[in-house]
């Protein structure tokens, strides 16, 4: 690929967590990433935080810096020892490469804050009012997305060990890709990125060595996959 082709990049590399086939750390895709990003570019990193502490300084290495980290709660754990806290959260980081008010940075939203009638916990202080009274809560409306993102994952049918659910990854993408931009995912796994990357009307290549995730991944594209899975 070119160098200086893509806007932002999705990266969920293998953690190295664990002894499975699949999980074994891959070197070099920094840097190879960071060629075909352009000047101003950012990358969202998922990992856990073994990984990302050895991924922080190679980031530096090629000229990326810290922006911020989301958490993605999920509904069931994933720990792999009896002995410590269920862990039921992984992360995700963003670097970034150029001046901050340089690099396209959408903030996100979600319509939680709807107006709703709320019972008061307290009488009212003011005469006239006997009895605890309601009123319509008048803080309706968008709120900023928060950096702990509840999101259930994709267990039971999911087409790739560590596939991350489309509506985790559509808040990361449209915070971080422009309207019309593009963005490069050097781990295809599910195809996921892609099916948002389609659905928001933005370029996306993604790379995948195994065949049958690749092969599973073009099987799902071409079914038109929903943005949205049901839930």
């Amino acid at each position: 690929m070119p160098e200086g082709s893509f806007d932002a990049c999705m990266a969920d590399p293998p953690y190295g967590d664990t002894s499975l086939d699949w999980d074994n750390p891959v070197k070099g895709w920094i840097p190879a990433v960071a060629r075909v990003l352009k000047p101003v570019a950012s990358i969202w990193v998922f990992g856990s935080i073994r990984f990302l502490a050895k991924t922080f300084a190679e980031m530096e290495e090629h000229g990326f810096r810290y922006s911020q980290d989301i958490v993605w709660k999920k509904q069931n754990g994933t720990g792999f020892h009896a002995d410590r806290f269920r862990r039921v959260h992984e992360h995700a980081v963003l670097f970034y490469r150029g001046a901050w008010g340089d690099v396209y940075h959408q903030p996100q939203y979600t319509r939680d804050a709807i107006a709703r009638t709320v019972r008061r916990k307290s009488r009212p202080t003011h005469t006239g009012h006997i009895e605890a009274g309601h009123y319509v809560s008048e803080d309706g409306g968008p709120r900023l997305m928060t950096s702990v993102l509840e999101v259930r994952n994709e267990h039971g049918r999911a087409i790739h060990p560590t596939q991350k659910p489309l509506e985790l990854l559509a808040p990361l993408i449209r915070y971080s890709v422009p309207p019309g931009g593009s963005f490069v995912v050097p781990f295809g796994g599910s195809g996921s990125d892609l099916v948002v990357a389609r659905a928001e009307g933005l370029d996306a290549v993604a790379c995948e060595l195994v065949p049958g995730h690749a092969q599973r991944a073009a099987q799902r594209l071409a079914a038109d996959a929903p943005l949205f899975a049901e839930v």
